[in-house]
């Protein structure tokens, strides 16, 4: 479906007639959807694997004293229990977390928690998810990139009812939208991203597939698919495409 009327703003893209996500957000929303400003607590549970970001963040966030860090989780599973016992008003996810990542999260947590709102706070640029993400339901995505204000500001807007989807989201979906979406190569899907890590750690098909207990004509099929959706025809684009997305550390 094509939007018939797009808004550009300051800060992103709006659409008034895209189709709406699982959460009943337009996916054409791509930023700030600003409700009125909130000074009321907003209690935050963040998950991140990497303390010293972790650390970062808390740090931003108490600094702010109706930003109220109810705890914090290393992995998707810790996150999950934290987040049954504290009942936070908003959560910081991070999409690479180990045990259950991101998106296995969010989708528990939709599932579970439907009162607790989501917003995705990734340090890798969001061409290869971006999809996803829109359709799970998240209320926002900023890159750790951002500034401290811009953080604060998405937390203050999601605590309200509204969206955040940083600039740079944006304009990456808005790119994809405008292409015909019955036949979006941008994307890759969830299996094909995980044969990208396998291929990109140096593991065969057969590992592969032993990996992720599918077949190795299964594995051959996602392979050949990455291939034609990126363009990208040897083992060596292909990991070095993965490195570059930050799917396998450098």
């Amino acid at each position: 479906m094509v939007a018939s009327e797009l808004r550009i703003s300051r800060s992103g893209v709006t659409s008034s007639s895209f189709p709406r996500n699982e959460a009943g957000h337009v996916p054409g929303t791509f930023t700030s959807t600003r409700a009125p400003a909130r000074r009321a607590p907003i209690r935050v549970l963040v998950v991140d694997d990497h303390p010293i970001v972790c650390a970062g963040v808390i740090d931003l966030l108490r600094s702010h004293e109706w930003l109220v860090v109810v705890g914090q989780a290393a992995d998707g599973e810790e996150a999950l229990a934290k987040a049954r016992e504290m009942l936070p008003d908003v959560m910081l996810v991070d999409i690479n977390l180990p045990k259950l990542n991101g998106l296995a999260l969010i989708k528990s947590l939709r599932a579970q928690l439907p009162e607790t709102k989501l917003i995705v706070l990734s340090m890798h640029e969001p061409e290869l998810l971006a999809h996803h993400i829109i359709q799970s339901g998240v209320r926002g995505f900023v890159c750790k990139r951002v500034a401290s204000s811009e953080l604060v500001n998405a937390l203050e807007t999601v605590a309200s009812g509204g969206t955040f989807f940083d600039n740079h989201f944006s304009q990456v979906v808005l790119k994809a939208f405008s292409r015909d979406p019955a036949n979006q190569q941008f994307w890759i899907s969830p299996r094909e991203r995980e044969v990208l890590i396998g291929i990109a750690e140096g593991l065969s098909n057969k590992e592969v597939a032993a990996r992720l207990n599918i077949g190795v004509r299964t594995v051959d099929t996602h392979r050949e698919r990455l291939v034609r959706k990126l363009k990208i025809h040897s083992t060596a684009g292909l990991t070095r495409f993965a490195l570059e997305h930050g799917l396998v550390p450098q």
